[in-house]
């Protein structure tokens, strides 16, 4: 049986971990080692560990043979195959390939897969909270030379990453902001205003869980750069820290590093102030922006 999470809305990257992860539990099931499955589909080892882990797209064929030497029956084979090709598809964030940097091509698609996302945020409201207004000032600050076009289309991006948040089996998010984040006049009073508006109502969701570091905690044991930890569906697939830097970005998925950024993730969460205070909070920021606005 393929596992019982539900297809829609799911993209192709949480498809191929998905499908991964099936191929795994069916070559361990058989006894099978990397190497003999390697060499069953003219490769090695260490290919059909980047295939179990989700990390590239599937060859139908090499999908036939595996599913061949795995001893799979008819009906399952059907299953997976379609799958395969689901996993295949071309993600919709392909559209955009003139505006996305390569880097961060990954992280879309790890985002959309994820069942959990920890998020530590010094700097700016993260993009899944962020409003229209917010990310268009934000996008026209950091790429001083795109056009109006360019902005545009880099605002589109930020508005499909967000649908994972309307989907009937959303991620869980849970992050830390520094106060600095939602006092920083990103686009000026009004839009900042509409931004803490809007992150009162993503406070107030079942699956988005936000805490504010303020100015007055001293200073925190997390780094003093943000960060994001992304957890999957499947438990056996370890999970991911993004961090990203001007020109690029750095994936970590190795135990002990992904551990010392948990293990940041925690300090900072009980550094900062507890969840239900954090309407309160946005309420005092929110009163702040009003006043400065008038």
């Amino acid at each position: 049986m393929i596992s019982a999470r539900p297809d829609h809305a799911v993209g192709p990257t949480a498809l191929r971990i998905r499908l991964g992860a099936r191929l795994r539990r069916l070559r361990q099931a058989r006894g099978i080692g990397r190497d003999t499955a390697g060499w069953e589909i003219r490769g090695s080892g260490s290919k059909i560990s980047r295939m179990e882990l989700g990390r590239v797209p599937f060859k139908e064929r090499d999908v036939e043979d595996l599913l061949t030497l795995y001893g799979v029956d008819d009906d399952e084979r059907v299953a997976l195959m379609s799958l395969t090709r689901r996993a295949n598809a071309a993600p919709w964030w392909q559209q955009f390939g003139e505006v996305v940097p390569p880097w961060f091509l990954s992280f879309l698609g790890l985002e959309e897969a994820a069942t959990l996302i920890r998020a530590y945020e010094t700097r700016f409201v993260p993009g899944l909270l962020q409003t229209e207004g917010y990310a268009r000032a934000l996008i026209a600050r950091s790429c001083s030379g795109a056009t109006p076009s360019e902005i545009d289309r880099r605002v589109e991006v930020r508005r499909g990453r967000q649908q994972v948040l309307d989907r009937p089996d959303p991620p869980q998010v849970w992050a830390v902001l520094d106060e600095a984040v939602l006092r920083r006049p990103i686009g000026g009073c009004e839009v900042m205003r509409e931004q803490i508006e809007a992150l009162i109502e993503a406070a107030a969701r079942p699956n988005i869980r936000l805490q504010v570091a303020p100015f007055q905690s001293g200073t925190p044991s997390a780094p003093g750069f943000p960060f994001t930890i992304l957890r999957f569906f499947e438990a056996e697939l370890p999970d991911v820290v993004y961090v990203e830097r001007l020109t690029g970005a750095t994936y970590l998925d190795k135990p002990g590093d992904v551990d010392h950024y948990a293990l940041a993730m925690e300090r900072a969460c009980l550094e900062a102030e507890p969840p239900e205070r954090t309407a309160d909070i946005l309420a005092g920021v929110l009163a702040d922006a009003v006043s400065r606005s008038r």
